[in-house]
């Protein structure tokens, strides 16, 4: 199967560690000794990197637009809460014996310490990144990108006039940052909510700079920044040196790139940054603590660069070893969800078969993605994010159900409807902001008599007969048009005969085409401007592809796959399949001669053999009518026929000359084992059907895992 190579984590992993060591010098100056200037770029310039980039990694992990659910955001605010949780709970003999809660005001502070600066001085990054993570969520998921930065840039300003930038601000908002510094006594919790959403940005867009261009954006961004804070300093604006105005800028190059130049994982890194970045002021302490009666005070601690690098080889000493039995002790994650049967969808198939069509449209023409019925059994969501990434800003879908889903998920763009969607439905459409199509005038009339204003895009009957306007009924096309609640955005018919090459399928096809221009035309006499058109499936753009039109509704072709094997169209695209289906064999059993397999026994072995059985069956789309040595699947890079009958949820096959087969093995039902293939049209045509239903057939129970 075709694949993109993995995105490699390991240099993201390894530069939070470097973070965490980038931490320990903000709190011990290490060339404070040897040049204040320097020590302040390294501790005040360098290492004031180091949160932001821990925030923009969680929310790369942890913040998507594309979440079906919170489930990844409850799991990261619960991690968050625990680790918080047992750090507080470390300190606590610090916090005692400094005397901390014999405060005047401990209620107070105590409150302000716990949701916004931390119970010790370190330990803010952790509420910071709970509430940042909470907010980069809402907006992203409840907006597109703009708005969401719009939002959390404002947020970033706010904390940088309070901070490095707060002489700037001090004469005409001092008023308003003193009663910010009440609640809480600096302003560097304001800087999360951006950061956890640049860190989604970048996951989401997936586009990655070159490395080049990363490299020269760092070097400018960093020496700006440098620049930036050295020329505060001078002018003696600055509240504290946390945030900056270029500190998003050299962010961002950084963590481009990282991504770009490095392969694999460092978990144990991850484990280990967050560890050292925890106990590191008790190696402080712990130096302080044994340096006096040892007489190295001078050495140890007087000595900045010596007390830096003890500190962290203490701190190091320490997480190191933490961190790989967390590492041994962490669940590996099985690539298949269930581990009983799964969908494979290969995101680059699915890339290339958009570029490959996108390609073959006329100029002018955009690609309308078509996602019904679980994208054609690939996953809607799954699909939809891969897709728009890519660019596809227009969708279709059968139902309403669908496109509000769609919308849940974060997709943008049009998604037009294209299935009867009944008038009570309407104000859904319009939250959701679907276009609607108009099956007929009686469901335009009903739409607009709902007082919802809607989009919606005009079917015309040109000789399929099933939805849409006659293509001769002028009145009523004119008349939909003069709804004053439906915004006519589209009129589009459906081709009946284009999977079909032969004299007769192209003389319908064409006159299919020009009763659309007539309806077109009938428009253009009573005086409306013509809105987008469209005529096209996949099938129109192989074997048509002269038409010029707004949109190219392309369903099967984007998933690489035509209905029937062997089909020859006029174009002939280097389409590649996007979808494989896996099952695990559960059991392998040996079938004495002559015994049945299966409900009524109907496969009964000539000699002794071996059968194993997949937990798949006809309730997860693998058809029935491929039962007793019809259809087959691939163990170990060879054919093994069904036998017996397909169940709802099992099926047997014969393993008798794959005598390597054993339970656990990956049998491949749909996709490629080695040297051999069975493609979904050639399953199709196995159990007498055509590849569109064989796919759409594929059941919910089958989670679909992206490569």
């Amino acid at each position: 199967m075709r694949g993109r190579e993995p995105e490699g984590y390991a240099g993201v992993d390894l530069f939070r560690l470097i973070s965490a060591f980038l931490v320990v010098a903000i709190h011990t100056s290490p060339l404070a000794d040897i040049t204040p200037v320097g020590d302040f770029v390294v501790t005040s310039v360098i290492a004031r990197l180091a949160v932001p980039f821990f925030f923009m990694t969680s929310g790369f992990f942890t913040v998507t637009r594309y979440a079906k659910d919170a489930s990844a955001l409850a799991a990261f605010e619960k991690r968050t809460l625990l680790v918080y949780l047992a750090a507080t709970a470390i300190y606590l003999p610090v916090n005692i014996r400094n005397g901390y809660f014999t405060q005047a005001d401990l209620l107070t502070r105590l409150l302000r310490d716990v949701l916004f600066d931390g119970t010790f001085y370190h330990l803010w990054y952790l509420p910071a990144a709970a509430l940042g993570a909470a907010i980069a969520w809402a907006l992203v998921r409840r907006a597109d990108y703009p708005a969401a930065f719009a939002v959390t840039g404002a947020v970033y300003l706010v904390g940088l006039f309070g901070d490095s930038w707060f002489g700037a601000a001090e004469p005409v908002a001092a008023g308003f940052y003193d009663a910010v510094f009440c609640l809480m006594d600096r302003t560097r919790v304001f800087m999360a909510p951006l950061f956890f959403t640049m860190g989604a940005f970048i996951r989401d867009s997936r586009r990655r700079l070159p490395w080049y261009a990363s490299a020269a954006g760092t070097g400018a961004a960093l020496a700006l920044m440098t620049g930036e804070a050295l020329e505060l300093r001078a002018l003696g604006w600055a509240r504290f040196y946390t945030i900056y105005l270029t500190l998003p800028i050299c962010a961002f190059f950084i963590f481009e790139l990282l991504l770009g130049t490095s392969r694999g994982r460092m978990r144990w890194a991850r484990s280990m940054a967050l560890l050292v970045y925890i106990i590191h002021p008790l190696a402080i302490i712990a130096l302080r603590g044994v340096a006096r009666p040892l007489g190295l005070w001078e050495e140890l601690i007087d000595d900045s660069v010596v007390n830096f690098l003890a500190v962290c080889a203490l701190s190091a000493v320490v997480a190191l070893p933490a961190a790989l039995v967390l590492e041994r002790l962490r669940p590996k994650k099985d690539r298949a969800p269930t581990g009983r049967a799964w969908r494979e969808l290969d995101s680059s198939a699915l890339e290339h078969n958009a570029s490959t069509m996108v390609a073959l449209m006329p100029e002018g023409c955009e690609l309308m993605a078509v996602i019904k019925a679980n994208a054609y059994g690939h996953g809607e969501f799954e699909a939809a994010r891969v897709l728009e990434a890519r660019g596809v800003r227009s969708w279709a879908v059968a139902t309403a159900e669908e496109g509000v889903a769609l919308r849940r998920y974060g997709i943008h763009g049009r998604i037009l409807v294209l299935g009867y969607t009944h008038p009570g439905l309407a104000g859904e459409l319009r939250r959701c902001r679907l276009t609607q199509t108009v099956v007929s005038v009686d469901h335009a009339r009903a739409l607009n008599d709902t007082g919802v204003k809607l989009d919606v895009h005009l079917k015309i009957d040109t000789g399929m007969h099933r939805l849409g306007v006659g293509w001769a009924d002028s009145e009523e096309i004119v008349e939909v048009f003069s709804l004053k609640n439906l915004n006519v955005t589209g009129v589009y018919t459906h081709l009946a005969m284009t999977e079909s090459r032969d004299r007769e399928a192209q003389e319908f096809t064409r006159q299919q085409r020009d009763r659309l221009f007539a309806a077109l035309r009938a428009l253009e006499e009573a005086g409306i401007e013509l809105p987008p058109y469209h005529i096209q499936s996949t099938y129109g753009l192989l074997n048509y592809p002269e038409l010029s039109v707004g949109y190219i509704r392309v369903g099967l072709g984007i998933y690489g796959v035509l209905s029937a094997p062997g089909e020859q169209t006029a174009l002939r695209p280097d389409l590649w399949p996007a979808l494989s289906l896996r099952a695990r064999v559960a059991l392998v059993r040996q079938v004495p001669e002559g015994e049945g397999v299966g409900y009524g026994g109907p496969f009964r072995r000539p000699g002794p053999g071996r059968i194993a059985i997949l937990p798949i069956g006809y309730a997860d789309g693998f058809p029935r009518e491929l039962s007793g040595g019809v259809g087959y699947v691939l163990i170990r890079g060879k054919r093994a026929p069904v036998v017996g009958a397909v169940c709802m949820d099992q099926l047997a096959v014969d393993v008798t000359d794959i005598p390597e087969a054993a339970p656990g093995d990956i049998a491949t039902v749909i996709g490629r084992d080695g040297e051999e293939e069975l493609t979904a049209p050639e399953l199709a045509s196995m159990a007498g059907t055509i590849t569109n239903e064989l796919l759409s057939r594929l059941g919910p129970r089958l989670p679909v895992v992206v490569k």
